[in-house]
Protein backbone atom coordinates (compact mmCIF):
# COMPACT_ATOMS: atom_id res chain seq x y z
CA UNK A 1 0.00 0.00 0.00
CA UNK A 2 1.11 3.44 -0.95
CA UNK A 3 2.36 5.49 2.06
CA UNK A 4 0.36 8.80 2.49
CA UNK A 5 1.13 12.33 2.49
CA UNK A 6 -0.47 15.20 4.26
CA UNK A 7 -0.38 18.89 3.20
CA UNK A 8 -2.50 21.70 2.88
CA UNK A 9 -3.93 22.99 -0.04
CA UNK A 10 -5.16 27.16 0.16
CA UNK A 11 -5.21 26.08 4.01
CA UNK A 12 -7.34 23.19 3.68
CA UNK A 13 -5.70 19.44 4.58
CA UNK A 14 -5.20 17.23 1.64
CA UNK A 15 -4.16 13.08 2.18
CA UNK A 16 -2.50 11.66 -1.49
CA UNK A 17 -0.57 9.32 -2.29
CA UNK A 18 3.31 9.82 -2.41
CA UNK A 19 5.21 10.82 -5.32
CA UNK A 20 2.20 12.74 -6.54
CA UNK A 21 2.82 16.14 -7.53
CA UNK A 22 1.08 19.37 -5.90
CA UNK A 23 -0.69 19.99 -9.22
CA UNK A 24 -2.33 16.46 -8.99
CA UNK A 25 -2.79 17.32 -5.39
CA UNK A 26 -4.27 20.01 -5.46
CA UNK A 27 -6.90 18.78 -7.88
CA UNK A 28 -8.05 15.63 -5.22
CA UNK A 29 -9.24 19.33 -3.26
CA UNK A 30 -11.31 20.60 -6.45
CA UNK A 31 -8.49 23.30 -7.32
CA UNK A 32 -7.59 23.53 -10.71
CA UNK A 33 -4.20 24.99 -11.08
CA UNK A 34 -3.77 26.34 -14.69
CA UNK A 35 -1.66 24.36 -16.91
CA UNK A 36 -0.30 23.96 -20.51
CA UNK A 37 2.75 21.86 -20.88
CA UNK A 38 1.64 19.42 -18.70
CA UNK A 39 -0.19 16.17 -19.46
CA UNK A 40 -1.09 13.44 -17.14
CA UNK A 41 0.05 10.67 -19.72
CA UNK A 42 3.81 12.37 -19.72
CA UNK A 43 6.29 13.28 -17.20
CA UNK A 44 6.41 16.83 -16.15
CA UNK A 45 9.03 18.94 -17.63
CA UNK A 46 7.67 22.27 -16.53
CA UNK A 47 7.81 23.86 -19.58
CA UNK A 48 5.28 26.76 -19.48
CA UNK A 49 5.77 27.68 -16.05
CA UNK A 50 1.52 28.74 -15.97
CA UNK A 51 1.18 26.17 -13.25
CA UNK A 52 3.24 27.80 -10.76
CA UNK A 53 2.54 28.74 -6.71
CA UNK A 54 3.50 29.43 -3.95
CA UNK A 55 4.99 27.30 -0.90
CA UNK A 56 5.14 28.76 2.99
CA UNK A 57 8.72 29.66 3.82
CA UNK A 58 9.79 29.74 0.22
CA UNK A 59 10.50 33.17 -1.53
CA UNK A 60 10.08 31.16 -4.63
CA UNK A 61 7.06 30.33 -7.04
CA UNK A 62 7.50 27.06 -7.64
CA UNK A 63 5.75 25.15 -10.67
CA UNK A 64 3.58 22.72 -9.79
CA UNK A 65 3.81 20.00 -12.03
CA UNK A 66 6.86 19.35 -11.03
CA UNK A 67 6.87 19.36 -7.47
CA UNK A 68 6.21 16.70 -5.46
CA UNK A 69 4.15 16.72 -2.56
CA UNK A 70 5.74 16.22 0.87
CA UNK A 71 4.68 15.62 4.08
CA UNK A 72 3.20 19.42 5.50
CA UNK A 73 3.91 20.98 2.89
CA UNK A 74 1.29 24.55 2.84
CA UNK A 75 0.76 25.52 -0.77
CA UNK A 76 -1.19 28.38 -1.90
CA UNK A 77 -2.25 27.88 -5.54
CA UNK A 78 -4.19 31.26 -6.32
CA UNK A 79 -3.83 34.92 -5.42
CA UNK A 80 -3.41 38.02 -7.21
CA UNK A 81 0.23 38.14 -7.72
CA UNK A 82 -0.19 34.12 -8.79
CA UNK A 83 -3.01 35.73 -11.46
CA UNK A 84 -0.08 38.26 -12.84
CA UNK A 85 2.37 35.93 -13.01
CA UNK A 86 -0.12 33.45 -14.89
CA UNK A 87 -1.34 35.87 -16.91
CA UNK A 88 1.85 37.90 -18.44
CA UNK A 89 3.04 34.18 -19.07
CA UNK A 90 0.21 33.46 -21.16
CA UNK A 91 0.00 37.08 -22.86
CA UNK A 92 4.04 36.14 -24.28
CA UNK A 93 2.83 32.86 -25.90
CA UNK A 94 -0.09 34.67 -27.56
CA UNK A 95 2.67 37.36 -28.69
CA UNK A 96 4.18 34.20 -30.85
CA UNK A 97 1.30 32.67 -31.66
CA UNK A 98 -1.17 33.36 -34.90
CA UNK A 99 -4.40 34.87 -34.36
CA UNK A 100 -6.22 32.51 -36.61
CA UNK A 101 -8.39 30.79 -34.13
CA UNK A 102 -10.99 31.28 -36.77
CA UNK A 103 -9.81 28.84 -39.31
CA UNK A 104 -7.60 27.01 -36.99
CA UNK A 105 -8.64 23.11 -36.56
CA UNK A 106 -8.72 23.86 -32.60
CA UNK A 107 -10.92 25.96 -32.57
CA UNK A 108 -13.04 25.34 -29.91
CA UNK A 109 -10.98 22.49 -28.42
CA UNK A 110 -7.95 24.74 -27.93
CA UNK A 111 -6.44 24.42 -24.57
CA UNK A 112 -4.60 27.69 -25.08
CA UNK A 113 -7.46 29.75 -26.24
CA UNK A 114 -9.09 28.22 -23.31
CA UNK A 115 -6.04 29.65 -21.24
CA UNK A 116 -6.93 33.35 -22.47
CA UNK A 117 -10.76 32.93 -22.51
CA UNK A 118 -10.26 32.19 -18.46
CA UNK A 119 -7.79 34.66 -18.00
CA UNK A 120 -10.21 37.31 -19.40
CA UNK A 121 -7.54 38.55 -22.15
CA UNK A 122 -8.84 40.92 -24.93
CA UNK A 123 -5.70 42.44 -26.10
CA UNK A 124 -2.30 42.02 -26.55
CA UNK A 125 0.27 44.34 -24.94
CA UNK A 126 3.40 42.85 -26.57
CA UNK A 127 4.81 43.11 -29.74
CA UNK A 128 3.37 39.91 -32.06
CA UNK A 129 6.37 37.97 -33.73
CA UNK A 130 5.14 34.88 -35.76
CA UNK A 131 7.29 33.23 -37.64
CA UNK A 132 6.16 31.97 -40.88
CA UNK A 133 6.92 28.44 -41.16
CA UNK A 134 5.48 26.09 -43.65
CA UNK A 135 3.19 23.30 -42.74
CA UNK A 136 4.07 19.92 -43.53
CA UNK A 137 1.32 18.11 -45.17
CA UNK A 138 3.79 15.27 -46.47
CA UNK A 139 1.97 12.26 -44.71
CA UNK A 140 -1.40 11.01 -45.55
CA UNK A 141 -2.41 11.03 -41.95
CA UNK A 142 -1.06 13.98 -39.90
CA UNK A 143 -0.39 17.67 -40.58
CA UNK A 144 2.47 19.67 -39.02
CA UNK A 145 1.74 23.57 -38.35
CA UNK A 146 4.95 24.37 -36.08
CA UNK A 147 3.89 28.11 -36.50
CA UNK A 148 1.39 27.41 -33.90
CA UNK A 149 3.97 25.41 -31.98
CA UNK A 150 4.14 26.83 -28.06
CA UNK A 151 7.22 24.50 -27.07
CA UNK A 152 5.13 22.75 -24.32
CA UNK A 153 6.97 19.36 -25.74
CA UNK A 154 4.35 17.02 -25.33
CA UNK A 155 4.40 15.89 -28.92
CA UNK A 156 8.03 14.97 -28.24
CA UNK A 157 7.48 13.42 -24.96
CA UNK A 158 4.83 11.46 -26.91
CA UNK A 159 6.41 10.32 -29.34
CA UNK A 160 10.31 9.95 -27.75
CA UNK A 161 9.10 8.42 -24.64
CA UNK A 162 5.68 6.47 -25.00
CA UNK A 163 6.36 5.32 -28.83
CA UNK A 164 10.01 5.00 -28.79
CA UNK A 165 10.05 6.10 -32.62
CA UNK A 166 11.61 9.81 -32.01
CA UNK A 167 10.53 11.44 -35.41
CA UNK A 168 9.67 14.59 -33.76
CA UNK A 169 12.33 16.58 -31.82
CA UNK A 170 13.09 20.52 -31.00
CA UNK A 171 15.39 22.19 -33.09
CA UNK A 172 17.70 25.19 -32.73
CA UNK A 173 17.97 27.37 -29.41
CA UNK A 174 16.29 30.07 -27.89
CA UNK A 175 13.37 32.19 -29.74
CA UNK A 176 14.39 30.07 -32.95
CA UNK A 177 13.36 26.69 -31.03
CA UNK A 178 10.75 24.67 -33.39
CA UNK A 179 8.82 21.48 -33.26
CA UNK A 180 10.19 19.70 -36.10
CA UNK A 181 10.77 15.68 -37.66
CA UNK A 182 14.28 14.99 -36.41
CA UNK A 183 16.63 16.18 -39.15
CA UNK A 184 14.71 18.71 -40.12
CA UNK A 185 13.26 16.24 -43.03
CA UNK A 186 9.84 16.14 -44.08
CA UNK A 187 7.46 14.26 -41.86
CA UNK A 188 6.88 11.59 -44.63
CA UNK A 189 10.53 10.78 -44.64
CA UNK A 190 10.69 10.25 -41.12
CA UNK A 191 10.47 7.71 -38.60
CA UNK A 192 7.08 8.42 -37.98
CA UNK A 193 4.08 5.83 -38.02
CA UNK A 194 1.43 8.29 -38.69
CA UNK A 195 0.12 7.10 -35.32
CA UNK A 196 -1.28 10.56 -33.95
CA UNK A 197 -0.57 10.41 -30.47
CA UNK A 198 1.59 13.42 -31.53
CA UNK A 199 -1.65 15.19 -32.15
CA UNK A 200 -3.90 13.75 -29.45
CA UNK A 201 -1.34 15.10 -26.96
CA UNK A 202 -1.13 18.58 -28.88
CA UNK A 203 -2.88 21.64 -26.46
CA UNK A 204 -3.06 23.59 -29.63
CA UNK A 205 -3.44 23.65 -33.57
CA UNK A 206 0.45 22.73 -34.38
CA UNK A 207 -0.31 18.77 -35.23
CA UNK A 208 -3.77 17.47 -36.31
CA UNK A 209 -5.64 15.03 -38.49
CA UNK A 210 -5.68 15.73 -41.96
CA UNK A 211 -8.87 16.56 -43.25
CA UNK A 212 -10.54 14.36 -45.55
CA UNK A 213 -14.40 15.42 -44.86
CA UNK A 214 -14.45 17.45 -48.55
CA UNK A 215 -14.01 13.91 -50.49
CA UNK A 216 -17.51 12.30 -48.78
CA UNK A 217 -19.22 15.72 -49.34
CA UNK A 218 -18.41 15.37 -53.06
CA UNK A 219 -19.27 11.64 -53.44
CA UNK A 220 -22.86 12.03 -51.95
CA UNK A 221 -23.37 14.39 -54.08
CA UNK A 222 -22.42 12.19 -57.45
CA UNK A 223 -25.20 10.14 -58.06
CA UNK A 224 -23.02 7.97 -60.20
CA UNK A 225 -21.56 6.76 -56.76
CA UNK A 226 -22.99 3.98 -54.37
CA UNK A 227 -21.80 5.48 -50.66
CA UNK A 228 -20.92 3.30 -48.19
CA UNK A 229 -19.83 3.67 -44.64
CA UNK A 230 -18.22 1.52 -41.89
CA UNK A 231 -17.37 2.79 -38.16
CA UNK A 232 -14.80 1.07 -35.97
CA UNK A 233 -15.44 -0.73 -32.74
CA UNK A 234 -13.64 2.30 -30.30
CA UNK A 235 -15.94 5.08 -32.62
CA UNK A 236 -19.21 4.18 -30.89
CA UNK A 237 -17.93 4.82 -27.08
CA UNK A 238 -16.27 8.12 -27.89
CA UNK A 239 -17.81 10.23 -30.22
CA UNK A 240 -20.70 11.31 -28.22
CA UNK A 241 -18.38 13.20 -25.93
CA UNK A 242 -18.25 15.58 -28.85
CA UNK A 243 -21.84 16.13 -28.08
CA UNK A 244 -21.17 16.65 -24.38
CA UNK A 245 -22.42 12.97 -23.25
CA UNK A 246 -20.49 11.03 -20.56
CA UNK A 247 -17.30 9.22 -21.33
CA UNK A 248 -17.96 5.66 -22.48
CA UNK A 249 -21.50 6.71 -23.87
CA UNK A 250 -22.38 4.03 -26.30
CA UNK A 251 -23.91 5.94 -29.60
CA UNK A 252 -23.98 2.96 -32.01
CA UNK A 253 -27.30 3.44 -33.14
CA UNK A 254 -27.01 7.43 -33.33
CA UNK A 255 -23.80 7.07 -35.35
CA UNK A 256 -25.80 4.77 -37.78
CA UNK A 257 -28.42 7.37 -38.38
CA UNK A 258 -26.19 10.72 -38.69
CA UNK A 259 -24.40 8.95 -41.12
CA UNK A 260 -27.49 8.40 -42.90
CA UNK A 261 -28.46 11.74 -42.75
CA UNK A 262 -24.89 13.06 -44.10
CA UNK A 263 -26.14 10.85 -47.39
CA UNK A 264 -24.85 7.67 -46.84
CA UNK A 265 -26.71 5.36 -49.11
CA UNK A 266 -25.72 2.39 -46.95
CA UNK A 267 -24.25 1.86 -43.59
CA UNK A 268 -22.02 -0.86 -42.23
CA UNK A 269 -20.10 -1.26 -39.53
CA UNK A 270 -16.36 -2.51 -39.35
CA UNK A 271 -17.25 -4.81 -36.18
CA UNK A 272 -19.07 -7.00 -38.75
CA UNK A 273 -14.90 -7.59 -40.28
CA UNK A 274 -13.56 -7.98 -36.86
CA UNK A 275 -15.66 -11.03 -36.44
CA UNK A 276 -14.14 -11.64 -39.91
CA UNK A 277 -10.66 -11.12 -38.68
CA UNK A 278 -11.26 -13.22 -35.95
CA UNK A 279 -12.14 -16.20 -38.64
CA UNK A 280 -9.15 -15.69 -40.59
CA UNK A 281 -6.50 -14.75 -37.74
CA UNK A 282 -7.70 -17.14 -35.75
CA UNK A 283 -7.57 -19.78 -38.41
CA UNK A 284 -4.16 -19.11 -38.82
CA UNK A 285 -3.19 -19.68 -35.46
CA UNK A 286 -4.64 -22.41 -34.81
CA UNK A 287 -2.84 -24.32 -37.79
CA UNK A 288 0.43 -22.64 -36.67
CA UNK A 289 -0.33 -24.29 -33.19
CA UNK A 290 -1.87 -27.37 -34.45
CA UNK A 291 0.16 -28.68 -37.97
CA UNK A 292 3.20 -26.04 -37.78
CA UNK A 293 2.43 -24.13 -41.07
CA UNK A 294 3.91 -21.11 -39.67
CA UNK A 295 6.38 -19.92 -37.16
CA UNK A 296 5.21 -18.82 -33.14
CA UNK A 297 4.51 -16.74 -32.11
CA UNK A 298 1.65 -15.35 -34.57
CA UNK A 299 1.32 -11.42 -33.89
CA UNK A 300 -1.92 -9.87 -34.99
CA UNK A 301 -1.47 -6.86 -37.17
CA UNK A 302 -4.63 -5.06 -37.17
CA UNK A 303 -2.89 -1.49 -36.04
CA UNK A 304 -1.60 -0.13 -39.41
CA UNK A 305 0.84 2.04 -37.07
CA UNK A 306 1.91 -1.45 -35.58
CA UNK A 307 2.66 -2.67 -39.16
CA UNK A 308 4.59 0.53 -40.21
CA UNK A 309 6.69 0.33 -37.27
CA UNK A 310 7.28 -3.52 -37.19
CA UNK A 311 8.43 -3.26 -40.72
CA UNK A 312 11.11 -0.71 -40.05
CA UNK A 313 12.17 -1.92 -37.14
CA UNK A 314 11.41 -5.42 -36.81
CA UNK A 315 11.47 -6.46 -40.25
CA UNK A 316 13.13 -9.89 -39.46
CA UNK A 317 9.84 -10.84 -37.22
CA UNK A 318 7.67 -10.68 -40.64
CA UNK A 319 7.26 -14.17 -40.99
CA UNK A 320 5.83 -14.12 -37.60
CA UNK A 321 3.24 -11.67 -38.34
CA UNK A 322 -0.59 -12.60 -39.76
CA UNK A 323 -1.24 -11.92 -42.66
CA UNK A 324 -5.11 -10.96 -42.14
CA UNK A 325 -5.90 -7.46 -43.31
CA UNK A 326 -7.13 -4.94 -40.44
CA UNK A 327 -11.11 -5.30 -40.47
CA UNK A 328 -11.54 -1.68 -42.21
CA UNK A 329 -9.68 -3.59 -45.09
CA UNK A 330 -11.53 -6.55 -45.27
CA UNK A 331 -14.62 -4.99 -45.02
CA UNK A 332 -14.01 -2.75 -47.54
CA UNK A 333 -12.43 -5.99 -50.19
CA UNK A 334 -16.25 -7.40 -49.16
CA UNK A 335 -18.15 -4.12 -49.89
CA UNK A 336 -16.62 -3.65 -53.19
CA UNK A 337 -17.14 -7.16 -54.31
CA UNK A 338 -19.63 -9.45 -52.41
CA UNK A 339 -21.34 -6.50 -51.79
CA UNK A 340 -21.32 -4.85 -54.65
CA UNK A 341 -22.58 -8.04 -56.65
CA UNK A 342 -25.38 -8.16 -54.60
CA UNK A 343 -27.23 -4.58 -55.57
CA UNK A 344 -25.63 -4.91 -59.18
CA UNK A 345 -22.93 -2.61 -59.27
CA UNK A 346 -19.45 -2.65 -60.44
CA UNK A 347 -16.47 -1.56 -57.97
CA UNK A 348 -15.33 1.64 -59.33
CA UNK A 349 -19.60 2.54 -58.71
CA UNK A 350 -18.96 1.86 -55.06
CA UNK A 351 -17.60 4.82 -53.06
CA UNK A 352 -16.07 3.92 -50.01
CA UNK A 353 -15.63 5.61 -46.24
CA UNK A 354 -14.24 4.56 -43.22
CA UNK A 355 -15.14 6.39 -39.79
CA UNK A 356 -11.74 5.10 -37.74
CA UNK A 357 -10.49 6.57 -34.20
CA UNK A 358 -7.09 6.84 -35.89
CA UNK A 359 -4.97 8.46 -38.11
CA UNK A 360 -2.98 5.79 -39.47
CA UNK A 361 -5.82 4.26 -41.17
CA UNK A 362 -5.99 7.38 -44.05
CA UNK A 363 -2.09 5.86 -44.44
CA UNK A 364 -3.04 1.89 -44.43
CA UNK A 365 -5.72 2.76 -47.12
CA UNK A 366 -2.84 3.57 -50.06
CA UNK A 367 0.18 1.48 -48.52
CA UNK A 368 0.10 -0.91 -50.75
CA UNK A 369 -1.05 -3.22 -53.68
CA UNK A 370 -2.96 -5.46 -51.53
CA UNK A 371 -5.06 -2.48 -50.45
CA UNK A 372 -6.83 -2.44 -53.94
CA UNK A 373 -7.92 -5.93 -53.80
CA UNK A 374 -10.96 -5.68 -55.71
CA UNK A 375 -9.71 -4.16 -58.80
CA UNK A 376 -9.82 0.03 -57.19
CA UNK A 377 -8.75 1.24 -54.28
CA UNK A 378 -10.86 -0.63 -51.27
CA UNK A 379 -11.46 2.10 -49.25
CA UNK A 380 -11.63 5.93 -51.09
CA UNK A 381 -11.15 8.04 -47.82
CA UNK A 382 -10.86 7.14 -43.62
CA UNK A 383 -11.86 10.10 -41.49
CA UNK A 384 -11.27 10.15 -37.81
CA UNK A 385 -14.17 10.31 -34.83
CA UNK A 386 -12.79 13.89 -34.88
CA UNK A 387 -13.71 14.74 -38.17
CA UNK A 388 -17.06 12.99 -38.56
CA UNK A 389 -18.52 14.97 -35.04
CA UNK A 390 -17.36 18.00 -37.15
CA UNK A 391 -19.35 17.01 -40.41
CA UNK A 392 -22.33 16.36 -37.93
CA UNK A 393 -22.56 19.66 -36.55
CA UNK A 394 -22.10 21.17 -40.05
CA UNK A 395 -25.13 19.14 -41.00
CA UNK A 396 -27.10 20.78 -38.28
CA UNK A 397 -27.99 17.44 -36.65
CA UNK A 398 -29.01 17.15 -33.07
CA UNK A 399 -26.65 14.38 -32.62
CA UNK A 400 -27.82 13.26 -28.79
CA UNK A 401 -31.42 13.37 -29.64
CA UNK A 402 -31.20 11.07 -32.99
CA UNK A 403 -33.42 8.26 -32.52
CA UNK A 404 -31.07 4.80 -32.83
CA UNK A 405 -31.14 3.06 -36.30
CA UNK A 406 -29.32 -0.56 -37.12
CA UNK A 407 -26.57 -0.68 -39.88
CA UNK A 408 -27.44 -1.95 -43.03
CA UNK A 409 -27.56 -6.49 -42.75
CA UNK A 410 -25.42 -7.48 -46.00
CA UNK A 411 -21.94 -6.63 -43.84
CA UNK A 412 -23.37 -5.15 -40.43
CA UNK A 413 -24.28 -7.72 -38.17
CA UNK A 414 -21.74 -8.44 -35.38
CA UNK A 415 -20.86 -9.90 -32.05
CA UNK A 416 -19.27 -9.50 -28.87
CA UNK A 417 -16.47 -9.89 -29.66
CA UNK A 418 -16.00 -7.84 -32.83
CA UNK A 419 -16.79 -5.15 -30.45
CA UNK A 420 -13.83 -5.55 -28.11
CA UNK A 421 -11.69 -5.20 -30.82
CA UNK A 422 -11.51 -1.21 -30.04
CA UNK A 423 -9.57 -2.11 -26.68
CA UNK A 424 -6.52 -3.40 -25.68
CA UNK A 425 -6.59 -7.35 -25.12
CA UNK A 426 -9.82 -7.27 -27.13
CA UNK A 427 -8.25 -8.61 -30.36
CA UNK A 428 -6.37 -11.59 -28.55
CA UNK A 429 -9.72 -12.32 -26.20
CA UNK A 430 -11.94 -12.28 -29.66
CA UNK A 431 -9.06 -14.63 -31.34
CA UNK A 432 -9.10 -17.30 -28.08
CA UNK A 433 -12.59 -17.84 -27.58
CA UNK A 434 -13.24 -18.92 -31.73
CA UNK A 435 -9.59 -20.14 -31.37
CA UNK A 436 -10.84 -22.98 -28.75
CA UNK A 437 -13.93 -23.75 -30.57
CA UNK A 438 -12.06 -24.57 -33.91
CA UNK A 439 -9.45 -26.71 -31.78
CA UNK A 440 -12.43 -28.06 -30.04
CA UNK A 441 -15.63 -27.88 -31.87
CA UNK A 442 -16.90 -26.59 -28.31
CA UNK A 443 -17.54 -23.16 -26.83
CA UNK A 444 -15.68 -21.91 -23.72
CA UNK A 445 -17.96 -22.30 -20.78
CA UNK A 446 -17.01 -18.78 -20.13
CA UNK A 447 -15.87 -16.06 -22.74
CA UNK A 448 -14.26 -13.89 -20.35
CA UNK A 449 -10.08 -13.74 -20.06
CA UNK A 450 -9.86 -10.77 -17.25
CA UNK A 451 -6.19 -11.32 -17.10
CA UNK A 452 -5.33 -9.70 -20.46
CA UNK A 453 -7.84 -6.57 -19.69
CA UNK A 454 -7.18 -3.23 -18.26
CA UNK A 455 -4.43 -0.82 -19.17
CA UNK A 456 -1.21 -2.41 -17.87
CA UNK A 457 1.20 -1.85 -20.58
CA UNK A 458 2.41 -5.65 -20.86
CA UNK A 459 -0.43 -8.21 -20.05
CA UNK A 460 0.82 -12.11 -20.13
CA UNK A 461 -1.61 -14.71 -19.45
CA UNK A 462 -1.89 -18.83 -20.08
CA UNK A 463 -5.00 -20.13 -21.54
CA UNK A 464 -5.84 -23.74 -21.82
CA UNK A 465 -7.16 -25.14 -24.99
CA UNK A 466 -8.03 -29.03 -24.93
CA UNK A 467 -5.62 -30.07 -23.20
CA UNK A 468 -2.47 -26.98 -24.63
CA UNK A 469 -1.28 -24.32 -22.57
CA UNK A 470 -1.01 -21.33 -25.21
CA UNK A 471 1.23 -18.52 -23.88
CA UNK A 472 -0.17 -14.90 -25.03
CA UNK A 473 0.97 -11.08 -24.20
CA UNK A 474 -0.56 -7.90 -25.02
CA UNK A 475 1.26 -5.01 -25.55
CA UNK A 476 0.07 -1.52 -26.52
CA UNK A 477 2.29 1.97 -26.34
CA UNK A 478 5.49 0.95 -28.81
CA UNK A 479 8.19 0.93 -25.88
CA UNK A 480 6.07 -1.69 -24.08
CA UNK A 481 5.84 -3.58 -27.47
CA UNK A 482 9.59 -3.38 -27.70
CA UNK A 483 9.54 -5.54 -24.52
CA UNK A 484 7.89 -8.32 -25.45
CA UNK A 485 9.21 -8.84 -29.05
CA UNK A 486 13.02 -8.43 -27.47
CA UNK A 487 11.94 -11.38 -25.43
CA UNK A 488 11.04 -13.19 -28.31
CA UNK A 489 14.33 -12.36 -30.13
CA UNK A 490 16.19 -13.41 -27.48
CA UNK A 491 14.31 -16.82 -27.46
CA UNK A 492 15.04 -17.21 -31.06
CA UNK A 493 19.24 -16.00 -31.08
CA UNK A 494 19.66 -18.32 -28.77
CA UNK A 495 17.48 -21.12 -30.23
CA UNK A 496 15.27 -21.67 -27.59
CA UNK A 497 11.42 -22.17 -27.92
CA UNK A 498 9.80 -18.62 -27.45
CA UNK A 499 7.82 -17.60 -24.35
CA UNK A 500 4.30 -16.86 -26.28
CA UNK A 501 2.24 -18.37 -28.75
CA UNK A 502 0.45 -15.51 -29.38
CA UNK A 503 1.25 -12.05 -29.05
CA UNK A 504 -1.59 -8.62 -29.50
CA UNK A 505 0.01 -5.42 -30.45
CA UNK A 506 -1.47 -1.79 -30.56
CA UNK A 507 0.67 1.48 -31.08
CA UNK A 508 -1.92 3.30 -28.44
CA UNK A 509 -2.51 3.37 -24.95
CA UNK A 510 -5.42 1.44 -24.22
CA UNK A 511 -5.37 0.41 -27.99
CA UNK A 512 -8.16 2.07 -30.41
CA UNK A 513 -10.15 3.63 -27.61
CA UNK A 514 -7.28 6.36 -27.16
CA UNK A 515 -6.41 6.20 -31.25
CA UNK A 516 -4.63 9.45 -32.12
CA UNK A 517 -7.84 10.38 -33.88
CA UNK A 518 -10.48 10.40 -30.98
CA UNK A 519 -12.15 13.42 -29.07
CA UNK A 520 -9.50 15.38 -27.41
CA UNK A 521 -8.55 14.92 -23.21
CA UNK A 522 -7.54 11.49 -23.37
CA UNK A 523 -6.33 10.44 -19.78
CA UNK A 524 -6.47 7.06 -18.42
CA UNK A 525 -9.61 7.63 -16.60
CA UNK A 526 -11.36 8.47 -19.66
CA UNK A 527 -9.66 5.42 -21.57
CA UNK A 528 -11.25 3.28 -18.57
CA UNK A 529 -14.55 4.65 -18.78
CA UNK A 530 -14.16 3.73 -23.05
CA UNK A 531 -12.83 0.16 -22.05
CA UNK A 532 -15.65 -0.20 -19.89
CA UNK A 533 -18.42 0.34 -22.18
CA UNK A 534 -17.12 -1.86 -24.58
CA UNK A 535 -16.83 -4.79 -22.50
CA UNK A 536 -20.45 -3.40 -21.07
CA UNK A 537 -21.28 -3.32 -25.40
CA UNK A 538 -20.12 -6.95 -25.61
CA UNK A 539 -21.72 -8.53 -22.68
CA UNK A 540 -25.48 -6.86 -24.05
CA UNK A 541 -25.04 -8.87 -27.57
CA UNK A 542 -27.02 -11.39 -29.04
CA UNK A 543 -23.67 -13.64 -29.85
CA UNK A 544 -20.54 -13.16 -28.16
CA UNK A 545 -17.82 -15.55 -30.30
CA UNK A 546 -17.26 -14.81 -34.14
CA UNK A 547 -18.51 -17.74 -35.47
CA UNK A 548 -21.29 -17.35 -34.24
CA UNK A 549 -22.08 -14.76 -36.44
CA UNK A 550 -24.85 -15.64 -39.15
CA UNK A 551 -23.64 -13.12 -41.30
CA UNK A 552 -20.23 -14.59 -41.45
CA UNK A 553 -21.26 -17.67 -42.04
CA UNK A 554 -23.90 -16.67 -45.02
CA UNK A 555 -20.27 -14.65 -46.43
CA UNK A 556 -18.32 -17.54 -46.42
CA UNK A 557 -21.08 -19.50 -47.85
CA UNK A 558 -21.85 -17.74 -50.41
CA UNK A 559 -18.52 -16.19 -51.32
CA UNK A 560 -15.07 -17.56 -49.28
CA UNK A 561 -16.02 -20.46 -48.59
CA UNK A 562 -14.65 -21.18 -45.78
CA UNK A 563 -11.08 -19.57 -43.53
CA UNK A 564 -7.90 -19.34 -45.10
CA UNK A 565 -9.25 -20.57 -48.84
CA UNK A 566 -7.49 -19.42 -52.16
CA UNK A 567 -10.77 -16.59 -52.25
CA UNK A 568 -9.95 -15.54 -48.81
CA UNK A 569 -6.63 -15.28 -49.54
CA UNK A 570 -6.53 -13.23 -52.28
CA UNK A 571 -9.45 -10.43 -50.31
CA UNK A 572 -8.67 -10.68 -47.07
CA UNK A 573 -4.42 -11.19 -46.71
CA UNK A 574 -1.63 -9.17 -47.04
CA UNK A 575 1.81 -9.12 -47.48
CA UNK A 576 4.69 -6.81 -45.35
CA UNK A 577 8.05 -5.66 -46.59
CA UNK A 578 11.29 -4.24 -44.90
CA UNK A 579 11.25 -0.44 -45.11
CA UNK A 580 13.93 1.83 -43.86
CA UNK A 581 13.39 4.03 -40.88
CA UNK A 582 14.22 7.51 -43.09
CA UNK A 583 13.24 7.61 -46.39
CA UNK A 584 15.90 8.82 -48.62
Amino acid sequence: MATMINLEINGAPVTVPEGTNVLDAAATAKVNIPKLCYHPDLPAWAACGICVVKLEGSPKLVRSCALEAAEGMKVITHDSELHEVRRTVIELILSTHPNSCLTCSRNGTCELQALAADFGIREQPYEQIVRDIAPDTSTPSIVLNPEKCVSCGRCVKVCQGLQDVWALEFLDRGDQMRMAPAGDIELNESPCIKCGQCSAHCPVGAIFEKDDTEAIYAAVLDEKKHTVVQIAPAVRVALGEAFGMDPGTIVTGKIYAALRRLGFDTVFDTNFAADLTIMEEGSEFVQRLTKGTGPLPLITTCCPSWVDYMEKYYSDLIPHFSTAKSPQMMLAAMAKTYYAKQIGRKPEEIFMASVMPCTSKKYEIVRDENMYSSGVQDIDVSITTRELARMIKQAGITFESLEDEKADEALGIYTGAGTIFGATGGVMEAALRTAHYLVTGTDLTSVEFEGIRGLDGIKRASVDVAGTTVNVAVAHNMKNIEVVLDEVKEALAAGKEPPYHFIEVMACRGGCIAGGGQPYGGTDELRRKRIEAMYGDDKAQTYRCSHHNPSIQKLYKEFLGEPLSEKSHQYLHTHYTPRPIYVR
